[in-house]
């Protein structure tokens, strides 16, 4: 493996049976959906000890994201080896046929909370599929006391304290560590740390048909680490980098990742010198260049960049949607 040069890599998606789920991420992906049950996600790049991705195609086809890292740090990384042990984002793409659990994440600060091993998660949505029928809760509604959550918590009505709002397609949503969320009929492309420390508040009282019984909740903890000042959360304001060759959007730009969107059908580069990148297609086909071969992405495709690929034309055939996601440097 460390003497086969890197190129754009590929994932084989991990797909997560969730009761919230449905089959929308059939229509997204071209591995095809387990069972006939509701499947709420699906990992993109993961570099989880318990669910890690592995490569899907050409000469590195097998290995998983860690091997890669743990042989080739230098290589996948670039500039970044040396600070980081493993992978630190964690891609999705979700579809909440049904409400998500209400819940909230602790931040990377709030050790007591965090097992050992694992980080907060702060997180970010890209909305990819929605109808009127669709919400996004984030934040509380402004002035709710941890008297009032008890109160709510005590009659169910939770909900009632969630500040919310109807998503279209394309919105962005930037969710910090601590602040209680949830959402309903869409489809999102996630971006996050790499985490799975979530904290169950409240389920909308709802059994699991594989079970029987309610999902367990967290409530003590998520209480905790709830950010009681976080108010009503909002899609954001892209920022307008470029307009040509194509619209360069930044969506996110935090400590643990950075997002841009481009739009548009003429030729653009994408990647970074020394640095790692992953592309997202959301929408319309073309082909990326790199050392003399062709890579076709269409609609859902995901593609690692290794920081020795480096930066690549992107050649639409069509209008594009891509986004591009960044390690912190």
């Amino acid at each position: 493996m460390i003497n086969v040069p890197m190129y754009p890599l590929r994932f084989e998606p991990i797909y997560q049976y969730r009761l919230w789920g449905g089959r929308c991420l059939a229509g997204l992906l071209t591995a095809p959906l387990p069972g006939d049950g509701p499947i709420g996600e699906a990992w993109l790049l993961s570099d989880r000890d318990d669910h890690p991705s592995k490569v899907a195609d050409g000469r590195l086809k097998g290995s998983t994201i860690r091997q890669l890292l743990e042989q080739s740090p230098d290589r996948l990384l670039g500039k970044l080896a040396g600070r980081l042990r493993r992978f630190p984002v964690l891609l999705k793409f979700l579809d909440a046929n049904d409400r998500l659990s209400v819940q909230v994440h602790p931040a990377d600060g709030q050790k007591a909370l965090i097992p050992a091993g694992e980080r907060g998660k702060t997180e970010a949505w890209v909305v990819l599929e929605a109808s009127p029928a669709s919400r996004i809760y984030a934040g509380l509604q402004r002035g709710t006391t941890h008297d009032d959550l008890e109160r709510a918590l005590a009659s169910r009505t939770v909900g009632d304290l969630l500040a919310s709002f109807t998503p279209k397609v394309g919105d962005a949503v930037f969710l910090r560590a601590r602040t209680v969320h949830s959402l309903s009929g869409v489809v999102v492309f996630e971006v996050q740390e790499n985490s799975d420390v979530t904290f169950r508040l409240y389920d909308w009282d709802r059994v699991d048909p594989k079970t029987g019984k309610p999902r367990p909740l967290q409530v003590e903890r998520a209480v905790a680490c709830l950010d009681f000042e976080q108010v009503a959360i909002g899609p954001v304001e892209p920022l307008v980098e470029e307009e040509a060759p194509v619209r360069r959007e930044r969506l996110f730009h935090c400590d643990h990742f950075s997002v841009w969107r481009h739009t548009g059908q003429s030729p653009f580069t994408v990647g970074a010198v020394g640095a790692p990148r992953v592309l997202v297609s959301i929408a319309g086909e073309g082909e990326l260049k790199h050392n003399g071969t062709h890579y076709k992405l269409s609609r859902g495709d995901v593609v690692l960049l290794p920081a020795e690929v480096g930066a690549c034309s992107y050649q639409p055939f069509t209008s594009v949607n891509l986004l591009e996601v960044a390690l912190p440097e």
